[in-house]
């Protein structure tokens, strides 16, 4: 039943897009030979059913006969057949088991000998027997792919009583750390937008920070559309780590105009604005340079196994400090000119909360 059912899964693997090398896992086989007993034919030659099958345990896994004595020795003598003689039914069949009224009785004359083959073990876990099936996903993302699965086996297959399907392999663990991932990635994120109010002090120029984390995100989605399409545990990653930066970034420029304001008393307008964003360009343009050249060997050949997670990470990162740094240097300046509002009295310990 295991074996129909999982042929009927290859089955629907093979016709959904992206499945390749679809198997169900080869059962084992050794052969062996049955003998059934024929219980009107042993009547009929006055042979027991045990006498019958004596003579093959004798063939096939010896019988003592005798004693052979030498000296303070005894010896058990056993027959048993030749090695290269077990494996050939019509021997077998020939094979005397008894002696008649009208000469030999064979095993042939009174049972039925057929070769055939059987499982020698049967896959086993939790205590149940199993049957596994495989694919590879060639061309498209892993939870696309397993959507499609799900969907064309559970509404072509009528699993029998007693059988249920499991899915399991990169797929379905990488959804899990998917998942995972963006969960922590969103705990994380709170304690994040703490950390940058404790650094600005005010929700004005929190909101502004955040603002430019859609500059590297557009880079990204470029960076990801080049790849494939694809987004991937790496893709996810990748983004987390781009923010991170982009964050870093967008700190270093606010943090900069409010020290023109406070502490050197500079008036807030377009020309402080130009100025911070020359001061501060040195340091963003080197962040983004030196994490892009370090990220830049993982891109080539970032198909190739041991790549997976390094390679889509580091596509996203370079894209999107390319749009971020760009951005950042000349949208997010008029961005802050037009809503910073930094002032000299804006001093933490008096500023008000926005």
């Amino acid at each position: 039943v295991l074996d129909r059912t999982a042929n009927a899964v290859a089955a629907q693997l093979h016709s959904v897009d992206g499945a390749a090398n679809v198997r169900v896992r080869a059962a084992h086989l050794t052969p062996n030979l049955t003998t059934a007993l024929d219980a009107a034919a042993l009547a009929r030659y006055g042979i027991d059913a045990g006498r019958a099958l004596g003579a093959v345990e004798a063939a096939y896994s010896s019988a003592t006969v005798t004693q052979f004595h030498a000296g303070n020795l005894s010896i058990p003598v056993t027959i048993a057949l030749d090695h290269e003689l077990r494996a050939d039914v019509a021997v077998l069949r020939e094979l005397v088991v008894a002696r008649g009224p009208t000469g030999p009785v064979r095993l042939g004359d009174v049972a039925t000998v057929v070769q055939s083959a059987g499982r020698y073990n049967i896959l086993h876990r939790n205590g149940q027997r199993l049957q596994v099936v495989t694919a590879a996903v060639v061309g498209r993302d892993y939870q696309g792919f397993m959507r499609d699965v799900r969907d064309q086996i559970y509404s072509a297959i009528d699993f029998p009583e007693g059988v249920h399907v499991e899915f399991t392999g990169a797929a379905v663990e990488q959804a899990a750390a998917r998942r995972a991932l963006v969960v922590n990635a969103l705990i994380c994120s709170l304690g994040v937008l703490l950390l940058i109010y404790m650094a600005v002090h005010r929700l004005r120029y929190l909101a502004l920070i955040l603002f430019n984390l859609p500059f590297s995100l557009a880079g990204g989605v470029v960076a990801v559309m080049l790849a494939g399409g694809v987004v991937s545990v790496g893709s996810v990653v990748g983004f987390v780590t781009l923010f991170g930066i982009t964050v870093r970034n967008s700190i270093m420029l606010v943090s900069h105009y409010d020290h023109l304001v406070r502490e050197e008393g500079a008036p807030w307008n377009l020309a402080t604005v130009q100025r911070g964003a020359r001061e501060r360009l040195p340091a963003i343009l080197m962040t983004a340079l030196v994490t892009a050249l370090a990220m830049l060997p993982l891109t080539i050949d970032s198909d190739n196994a041991g790549r997976e997670i390094m390679g889509p990470m580091a596509s996203i990162i370079i894209g999107g400090l390319m749009s971020s740094t760009l951005l950042n240097l000349l949208v997010m300046p008029a961005l802050l000119h037009r809503f910073g509002h930094f002032r000299v009295d804006a001093a933490p310990a008096t500023r008000p909360a926005m």
